[in-house]
């Protein structure tokens, strides 16, 4: 894996790991997860409506390990062969621990996650997300919530890894936005710990 720099001027920590997996490791992993996966497609509330969000997800973790975000509360789906995998490789290679993970399954270009923060309190005050990239490639976008000069136009490869750390999530917001050329489906695991 290597000594990867700090993609940060400042406020944090975000470590790109263009080959956390190969090529062929990222392909059957992009294949079971697609099948094996029980997506579902959740309203949530944006600017006090009630709205589909534009991807489809999975919450997965320990026992009682409940996520809140924009009005909706997930339980814990039990963990799949794949994510405890997944789970085991990021504590062997960061030493990162983690109890639960988010999936979300981007269909195409239509599909996106808008500006926002993984600040919710029960990922506690700077909370580590490992996310981990598997089919087309997407770009991602930080930016400084008090500085918006301040920007990263990163490239989510398949088979990636883009480790936040420290206060990033205080200081910095990301987005993955829709695009107009077509892209084909792309899933994102966000491993993290709830408190």
């Amino acid at each position: 894996m290597g000594p990867v720099n700090n993609l940060l001027p400042r406020d944090g920590s975000v470590q790109l790991y263009e080959k956390f997996f190969t090529a062929q490791m990222a392909d059957n992993l992009y294949s079971q997860l697609l099948v094996n996966t029980p997506w579902r497609h959740d309203s949530i509330t944006l600017f006090g409506k009630r709205v589909l969000q534009p991807r489809h997800t999975s919450w997965h973790g320990d026992a009682q390990k409940k996520y809140t975000y924009s009005g909706l509360t997930l339980e814990p789906q039990p963990w799949t062969q794949e994510l405890l995998f997944l789970r085991d490789e990021l504590f062997n290679r960061t030493g990162h621990k983690f109890n639960s993970a988010l999936l979300n399954l981007y269909r195409d270009q239509k599909d996106s996650m808008g500006w926002h923060r993984d600040n919710e309190k029960e990922l506690g005050p700077e909370p580590v997300i490992a996310s981990l990239s598997f089919g087309q490639s997407r770009p991602f976008f930080l930016r400084h919530i008090k500085n918006k000069t301040l920007k990263i136009d990163l490239e989510l490869h398949h088979g990636s890894l883009l480790l936040m750390s420290e206060t990033t999530q205080t200081f910095w917001e990301h987005s993955l936005p829709k695009r107009t050329r077509l892209f084909k489906p792309r899933i994102n695991i966000t491993f993290r710990s709830i408190l």
